[in-house]
């Protein structure tokens, strides 16, 4: 089976998140005839529903499922395409489109791997597609999988099919990702006159040391398979249209993606020594995207692996960085990688996948598949 008319298709239907625009549907009209059971799975209160699918066939061990979201970011300013976002047009071997990497691609790539192999491999496959990736994650990946688990489709074995690459096809699976959180600070101060400040308690000066305090030194040198955590201020701001006046409050807002040597518990209370140590006067909010997490290089990363030396010819890199993703929820549940296509272009105007790329793409999956179900 050739990817590339469903990867087609799929761009055609305007999915922009959490809207499911038809995508799922196409889906699963290529499951089907592949022995697929597909489930449509609605979350979320009236007005906010996200449509998700999950499709299983067989019912064996190991179960490996494919994870991946066909929900995109929206496609920006027409006037920075030289095509319809949703048009899936063929251009110099490149096929043109929003989701033609992150990752619609991935997903047809997939699909048509598991239609090249034999329909009696041992274990089963299933695949969790989800319409809330790039959105707030709230109503997709981590509420069917909680819907797997009580209806007894835990997967012994996941891989998430992001484009992980970053030079050539292949060189790069990430087996990690680091956390995220974010927080916000109100220090309170006493309003005055900026000529009196006796009289005043400017919480900007209390603030800006707070701020010193927390970036003037690293927060670690990394570990062994993660780079190091950063602190980032991404917003000051006091509301003062005066100049003259010392405010009574100043506000600030931190991201902060970290490695294994910390959480989001051990971070919070970081900040608020910070702010003590100051004597401040504060209100913090903190809320976490997502927790550090590894999965431990065994025989599900080698055997990846080889099926990357087998049909791409490189070795891959083993990595952790970049932003957070739905592997974050998977790892509760089995162990969980991420390997897909070069990612150059996601989320840009004009995003594009090499139509030979998405081949190899799905060469590549049907090698991992092999690999994973049938090791040795």
């Amino acid at each position: 089976m050739d990817p590339l008319p469903l990867l087609q298709d799929l761009i055609r239907c305007p999915s922009v998140t959490p809207a499911e625009g038809g995508a799922l549907g196409v889906l699963e009209a290529a499951l089907r005839p592949l022995g697929f059971t597909c489930t449509r799975l609605v979350f979320g209160p009236p007005g906010q529903e996200v449509e998700n699918l999950f499709a299983r066939r067989g019912s064996g061990a190991p179960h490996l499922c494919f994870a991946g979201h066909t929900d995109v970011v929206p496609p920006g300013d027409p006037a920075l395409w030289s095509t319809d976002p949703f048009g899936a047009e063929l251009r110099d071997g490149l096929v043109m489109g929003r989701g033609a990497t992150d990752m619609k691609g991935g997903i047809a790539a997939w699909v048509a791997a598991i239609a090249s192999l034999p329909a009696d491999l041992p274990g089963s496959l299933s695949l969790l597609i989800t319409g809330d990736e790039e959105g707030p994650a709230e109503h997709g990946t981590v509420k069917v999988l909680e819907w797997m688990a009580e209806h007894g489709h835990t997967p012994d074995l996941c891989v998430v099919g992001e484009p992980t690459s970053k030079a050539v096809l292949g060189d790069t699976i990430k087996i990690g990702r680091r956390g995220s959180l974010n927080a916000a600070i109100t220090v309170q101060g006493v309003q005055g006159h900026a000529a009196y400040p006796q009289r005043a308690d400017n919480p900007v000066h209390r603030l800006v040391r707070v701020l010193h305090r927390l970036t003037a030194q690293p927060l670690d040198s990394g570990s062994e398979w993660f780079e190091p955590s950063t602190l980032q201020v991404t917003s000051f701001d006091v509301g003062n249209p005066a100049t003259n006046v010392i405010p009574g409050t100043a506000r600030a807002q931190l991201n902060i993606r970290f490695n294994d040597l910390h959480s989001s518990a051990s971070l919070t209370a970081m900040l608020h020594a910070a702010l003590r140590a100051e004597e401040a006067r504060y209100t913090l909010e903190t809320s976490c995207s997502g927790e550090s997490f590894l999965t431990q290089p065994g025989p599900f990363v080698a055997a990846l692996r080889r099926a990357v030396a087998e049909a791409a010819g490189v070795e891959p890199r083993l990595d952790t960085g970049g932003g957070t993703s739905d592997a974050r929820f998977i790892t509760r549940h089995c162990p969980v990688a991420e390997l897909g296509a070069v990612g150059a272009t996601m989320h840009k105007a004009d995003e594009c996948t090499p139509v030979e790329e998405l081949r190899a793409l799905s060469r590549l999956y049907a090698a991992v598949i092999r690999q994973l179900l049938t090791p040795g």
